[in-house]
């Protein structure tokens, strides 16, 4: 709901346009070279149970490699990756369970010391409450130096240490004692993160870290003095602590298989793998004595099954290719790419029968097959990738036809083009493209049932098809299936960080999900890509000015207008995504064509003009934005209201008269046009204080 912001008009209360109009729909690997160090001085019911009630969630996640000061033989290979494979299994379905707008990173030169104190000191103890659920994540270089332990932030200085790093006694003080939760996690990977909670040293341990009126669950990388390694050996790249705290995650730790990864599960896990993977050089620690071993880290509704729990003991899965860049996935999840003479080694798996398939663009995938993995044994599978593609004449002359018809547009044309791709389909059966283009035509028919299924099948032959996922994730922001949408595109910025259509749809997504900055770091991403996506600049333009940056988000509104200025006829030949939902979110229709979204953001554009100027108190600039953006929509209410408001503080600062009867005439047809918005009742109060001033005019 739109903020209010009060005003003094002849006594009474003047409501002012709030600052967000509504928002807008092998074998045991070789001991690693790299350390992360710097010292400077049940039984499973036969019936499935229950769906776990999973708290509400916050997490930090911090991953830095590259460090601004440091020299280049100080600085790490993958933690920043690590962090970004955190990110992605806390916001999965089979995974954390953390809404995405609920989950900030701060990676690489992000992760400077303010940001951490802002994120860290304001943010979560801002919005965490008691009945939550909060985890920090840090991988990266730790310090110790006068006997005091520290995490070191992008821009630490390594002759300043005390001054710009973060003490982890003051981490633990603001966790145990400002920050509200029930269940409280900490996993660090760094150096010298055992300092936090050393095994067998309770003077060093931070009291604060015990608070047990609520539970805290830290799990750390390594004890008091050890090192933590990261290496290429463990998932093609990934501090070891990491790679095993993500597979847990992932439901390898779920020895019970009853779907739910605890803290006492994922402690067992990591500690046993990490240690037996190092040579018992490297032990995590956790305090037992501080949380709730059932504490709910993941659920994972895949892995519950009848049966035994399988055995303690994991194995491992060495995967060799025939070439280079084929992407391999394992029960369905991807786990890196394999190059030619380079394995990826996968330790830490359930033993028992896993799916593997791996993936070339422009070549028949190897699988899905089964490869049985044994306990405490290596299994190595080669991957073969070796047929390119081909299709029969027929489906591809089929599938060029439909591609004409889509491409011209209008629903006959559609729906003679789904007539043909089933065709097509029919000869080639994993046709992926001709899939891709079905579901793009049923989504431009509204059959968003049909295209779901079908972008899903496109994804199930391909699962490294990037240009469908995205495509999926646009019908997904569509009809508001925000979540699924975030999950999708960040599958592709994970592979194809310059993916320029995936970093716009996700400045859209946390636009909506009103996370402004991650959506101004995406946009400006977009655009760096693509310098002339106009909707890019739209969605910057929209975050900079709802989080109080005015002036910027002037010039991004203008340069949308600019870049959008064309013929309104063309606009149903522009490959507008995932903007339809737009429209329904400001109650000016359910869905809208492509001519109707070219009208709904060039209006919007206006309109953040209007409120823009607004805010800095420039009326006459703002009242000219807002007929603009009424010569598009006229019967917008928020539009007539926000003009309602500019003409009367036009009148509060110059006395102008004739600023009233304008005033008065736009909150009255605010009201004819919808009687029942929030602002109905201030619009109301305006107008009977109008009719004061009026009355009394001599």
């Amino acid at each position: 709901m739109p903020a209010k912001i009060a005003g003094v008009l002849c006594g009474v209360l003047l409501a002012a346009w709030g600052a967000q109009r509504p928002a807008a729909p092998p074998a045991k690997p070789p001991a690693p070279p790299q350390q992360r160090d710097l010292r400077v001085e049940k039984d499973v019911p036969e019936a499935a149970p229950p769906a776990p009630r999973i708290p509400r969630s916050y997490a930090l996640v911090v991953g830095i490699a590259g460090y601004q000061n440091l020299p280049s033989q100080l600085q790490l290979r993958y933690a920043e990756r690590d962090a970004e494979a955190v990110y992605s299994i806390l916001i999965s379905a089979e995974g954390g369970n953390f809404p995405a707008e609920n989950v900030r990173r701060l990676i690489g030169p992000r992760a400077t010391l303010a940001a951490l104190r802002r994120d860290l000191e304001q943010w979560l103890p801002a919005v965490a409450r008691e009945d939550d659920r909060v985890l920090i994540y840090f991988a990266g270089h730790g310090f110790v130096f006068g006997g005091q332990a520290y995490l070191a932030p992008y821009d630490v200085e390594v002759n300043n240490i005390a001054a710009t790093t973060y003490a982890m006694d003051t981490l633990g003080a603001l966790i145990g004692s400002k920050i509200r939760a029930k269940w409280k996690v900490l996993l660090t990977d760094a150096c010298h993160s055992g300092a936090i909670n050393p095994e067998g040293d309770n003077a060093t341990i931070n009291r604060s870290l015990l608070d047990l009126s609520r539970s805290l669950f830290s799990l750390s990388a390594s004890r008091d003095r050890e090192r933590s390694f990261e290496s290429p050996d463990w998932g093609g790249g990934h501090g070891i602590f990491t790679y095993y705290v993500v597979k847990g995650l992932e439901g390898a730790s779920d020895e019970n298989r009853d779907g739910i990864v605890t803290a006492d599960e994922l402690a067992e896990y990591v500690r046993r793998n990490v240690r037996e993977a190092t040579g018992a050089r490297q032990n995590p620690t956790s305090d037992r004595a501080s949380f709730d071993p059932n504490m709910l880290l993941a659920y994972i509704p895949s892995n519950v099954a009848a049966g035994a729990p399988p055995p303690p003991k994991f194995g491992t899965l060495v995967l060799v290719s025939n070439m280079d860049g084929v992407e391999v996935f394992v029960d369905g999840k991807s786990v890196g790419v394999v190059n030619k003479g380079t394995p990826l080694t996968l330790p830490g798996l359930v033993p028992g029968t896993h799916t593997i398939k791996a993936v070339k663009s422009g070549y028949e995938p190897d699988g899905p097959r089964e490869q049985m993995v044994y306990p405490g044994q290596p299994s190595t599978v080669t991957l073969r990738i070796q047929i390119q593609v081909r299709r029969k004449k027929a489906a591809v002359e089929l599938f060029d036809q439909a591609l004409e018809l889509y491409n011209r547009g209008g629903e006959r044309n559609y729906r003679r083009a789904t007539e043909l791709l089933a065709q097509a389909i029919g000869i080639e059966p994993r046709y992926q493209e001709a899939f891709l283009y079905l579901a793009r035509v049923q989504n431009a028919l509204f059959d968003e049932t049909a295209a779901e299924k079908s972008f899903r099948q496109a994804i199930e032959i391909d699962p490294g098809y990037l240009e469908a996922r995205a495509s999926f994730a646009g019908m997904l922001l569509d009809v508001g299936n925000m979540d699924e949408a975030i999950r999708q595109l960040n599958f592709v910025v994970q592979r194809h960080r310059n993916h320029a259509m995936a970093n716009y749809l996700l400045a859209q997504a946390f636009r909506m999900k009103d996370q402004y900055q991650q959506s101004i770091e995406h946009a400006r991403a977009a655009i760096r890509l693509e310098p002339n996506n106009a909707e890019a600049h739209f969605w910057l333009a929209e975050s900079l000015r709802l989080s109080g940056q005015h002036e910027e988000s002037k010039r991004e509104y203008l340069a949308y207008l600019r870049l959008s200025n064309f013929d309104s006829s063309l606009a149903r030949k522009i490959n507008y995504y995932a903007l339809g939902f737009l429209a329904g979110k400001f109650g000016q229709k359910t869905r809208a064509s492509q001519h109707d979204i070219w009208k709904d953001l060039r209006s919007l554009a206006y309109f953040g003009l209007c409120d823009a100027e607004r805010v800095q108190k420039r009326y006459d600039a703002a009242i000219g934005y807002c007929q603009k953006s009424l010569s598009y929509y006229p019967d917008d209410p928020y539009v007539h209201y926000v003009l309602g408001l500019c003409y009367a503080r036009k009148y509060q600062e110059t006395g102008q008269l004739e600023a009233l009867p304008a005033a008065r005439q736009h909150f009255r047809t605010m009201l004819a046009l919808n009687a029942d918005l929030a602002e109905a009742d201030y619009a109301r109060k305006n107008l009977a204080s109008i009719d004061a001033a009026l009355a009394a005019r001599p």
